[in-house]
């Protein structure tokens, strides 16, 4: 199974945001919560698979808002405990259902995780039970008494530990489960449960960015740099297309565009087989530069079965906005001999602007046959061919 994601945004803690506030990670960072942001990193990345995110039970409506762009994407959130050590241990319990092979576990208030952090510490996991991403501690460190400097630590071989920290599923599981069952154990990361019981954890590089917000000010400050570079870039158009074909089999209708048509026959393929959806998911994934559906939806995930192509659709949509995007035209070409596309037109552009949040006049659709020539002149397939043109910051 591929690797989990688990998100950590179950804290209600005080110095950011006082008693009556809203929760830090829910906080706007350039008009976009500091949650979405996070999830935004992992639902992002070709390794990571399920996320699950860890909420406090008071931040329902909340974490509906910040999840909202990325739907089937996620898995449902999980209910937290009083301590994060309880957070976590209820995040794996959920996802042990999924037996994942790995998992990463991150705090929601480090919003600026990169794919290049999240890289390193997925490779690492190929030779250690966990990985730590970490920096080198460069202050120098004093050590006080009664307010008054009391000596000097030697900072060599001193590290300040990040996430996303990642391990083997069944061990961090096992450790976790272990801990549980002593009430004194406290422990503030998930490298510490690790190293207590017994686990070998390498030491990864970490990011200067993936800074962990904590106070009001670290908000703030990180807002005001996130404004400023967005206020410094002018908007950018990008244009990539999309191309998809399946094979036409027995059946009695075909799903195209997230219609369904009567017809003689369906289209064949691991998912709803929909062309038209294939192919424009293809395109917005283009103008992010983040592969092709196959890498997000592998036709080897028995998860994708049967499964309607809206999910794959509105997934890189998701994607595409929490990078600031937004789409300003889709084209689709259908091509094919049959059926007749002229009398669903209307319903296609509907549904495809429903998906997307877009007006119906941003949607076109267009129709041809093959002029009897190859196999989709021959009536043995179905192609589509799309482009997507979105603006991104």
């Amino acid at each position: 199974m591929p690797v989990a994601a688990l998100i950590v945004a179950a804290g209600h803690g005080t110095r950011a945001t006082g008693e009556t506030l809203v929760p830090k990670q829910y906080w706007p960072l350039g008009d976009v919560p500091m949650l979405t942001r996070s999830i935004a990193a992992f639902a992002g990345h070709a390794g990571v698979g399920d996320i699950a995110v860890v909420i406090h039970p008071d931040d329902a409506a909340r974490y509906d808002a910040a999840a909202r762009p990325f739907g089937e994407r996620l898995l449902a959130a999980v209910a937290g405990g009083a301590r994060r050590q309880e957070s976590v241990r209820a995040g794996l319990e959920a996802l042990a259902a999924t037996a994942p092979s790995s998992v990463l576990i991150h705090d929601a208030a480090r919003p600026f995780v990169d794919a290049g952090l999240i890289g390193r510490v997925l490779h690492s996991l190929d030779a250690h039970d966990g990985a730590l991403p970490c920096l080198p501690v460069t202050d120098t460190l004093k050590r006080g008494d009664a307010g008054r400097v009391a000596g000097t630590v030697d900072r060599r071989d001193l590290w300040r530990a990040q996430t996303p920290q990642g391990f083997r599923f069944d061990k961090i599981l096992a450790a976790h489960r272990a801990a549980a069952q002593d009430a004194t154990l406290d422990f503030t990361d998930d490298a510490a449960v690790a190293e207590w019981f017994g686990l070998d954890v390498a030491l990864v590089e970490g990011s200067e960015m993936n800074e962990k917000l904590t106070t009001r000010e670290d908000i703030a400050a990180a807002d005001e740099v996130l404004r400023a570079r967005e206020g410094r870039r002018e908007d950018t158009l990008r244009v990539a297309t999309g191309y998809d074909v399946h094979a036409l089999g027995s059946g009695d209708a075909v799903m195209l565009c997230g219609v369904r048509i009567p017809h003689s026959k369906k289209l064949i393929g691991h998912s709803d087989a929909d062309v038209g959806l294939h192919a424009l998911t293809d395109a917005l994934l283009g103008t992010i530069a983040e592969g092709d559906i196959g890498s997000h939806f592998p036709p080897s995930d028995e998860r994708w079965r049967g499964a309607d192509s809206e999910i794959f659709l509105k997934h890189a949509d998701a994607m595409l906005k929490a990078r600031g995007g937004e789409i300003v035209h889709v084209d689709l070409s259908l091509l094919c001999e049959a059926p007749r596309i002229g009398p669903h037109r209307d319903a296609m552009r509907a549904r495809i602007a429903g998906m997307l949040g877009i007006d119906v006049d941003q949607v076109s659709i267009k129709a041809t046959t093959n002029e009897g020539l190859g196999f989709i002149g021959r009536g043995e397939g179905i192609a589509a061919l799309a482009t997507a043109t979105v603006r991104l910051p």
